[in-house]
């Protein structure tokens, strides 16, 4: 099942950088994801990716509404901070994360550091007390 999440991770990616779904690229990115060396460290659990997955539903309608909501309130402050990757993450289950953060305006990953942290930069309405 693992490697199934897996491929269709790799085919999104896909076809958000080509934005073509037309067969042949459909075909190109089938052979694409399969070809991609594949790492040896352990999977993900399957609970893992579908709550991950569930997350990635969630951030849509909060992405869309952080970005009216910087429109009508303009955010003039800025911080970094650094977060903890969740413990027994694959490197797929780290990409969803870091695209997780990034996808909504306020927020971008900076840097994933090896030692199991993210440097995050997001934008404020006020300075951070």
């Amino acid at each position: 099942m693992i490697g199934y999440l897996n491929l269709i991770l790799r085919l999104t990616i896909w076809f958000l950088l080509t934005a073509d779904l037309s067969l042949a690229n459909i075909i190109i990115g089938v052979c694409v994801a399969l070809l991609i060396p594949r790492g040896y460290t352990s999977p993900g659990a399957l609970k893992d990716w579908l709550r991950t997955l569930g997350e990635v539903l969630v951030a849509v309608p909060q992405a869309y509404f952080e970005a009216v909501e910087i429109m009508l309130r303009p955010h003039r402050y800025e911080d970094v901070t650094r977060e903890r990757v969740k413990p027994q993450r694959s490197p797929g289950l780290i990409f969803l994360d870091i695209f997780l953060i990034t996808f909504t305006p306020k927020t971008i990953v900076l840097k994933y550091r090896e030692e199991g942290w993210y440097d995050v930069h997001r934008i404020l309405r006020r300075p951070r007390s």
